[in-house]
């Protein structure tokens, strides 16, 4: 049983950090300038195969958090006190309705998880009480 809270409790933890990606990059869709003063690039988690001791015992964890690299907006605002010299104003690459569907994804996925732990913890209180 133990490799299975463990591949749970992995996926649980991979899942959160995807979610905190996701939540990062919609606060951030319509900001002109992050922290380092340049505009800010989606973040995306990129996931790792965790093996654990047999081939058929496979957990996940996050690689990496990168940065999208797809091209920033660009959105004609002269009025825009962060607008350049032609008028334009650079915003972000995140996608909003990409971001909700990576938020749903990441939260049923971590529900799944969440379950699969449930079954689990039952399953192994009915094996104990055969025995009793």
């Amino acid at each position: 049983m133990n490799p299975i809270f463990k591949i749970a409790g992995l996926a649980m933890t991979a899942q959160s950090q995807r979610l905190n990606a996701v939540a990062s990059n919609l606060a951030n869709a319509e900001s002109t300038v992050s922290s380092t003063g340049e505009p800010y690039r989606a973040k995306q988690v990129v996931f790792a195969i965790v093996p654990l001791g047999s081939p058929a015992a496979q957990g996940v964890k996050v690689a990496a958090v990168i940065e999208d690299a797809s091209p920033l907006k660009r959105v004609f605002d002269p009025k825009h006190p962060a607008a350049d010299e032609s008028g334009y104003l650079t915003l972000p690459n995140v996608n909003v309705v990409d971001e909700m569907v990576n938020m749903i994804s990441a939260s049923r996925s971590f529900q799944t998880s969440v379950e699969l732990m449930n079954t689990a913890k039952q399953l192994a209180l009915k094996t104990l009480s055969i025995g009793q």
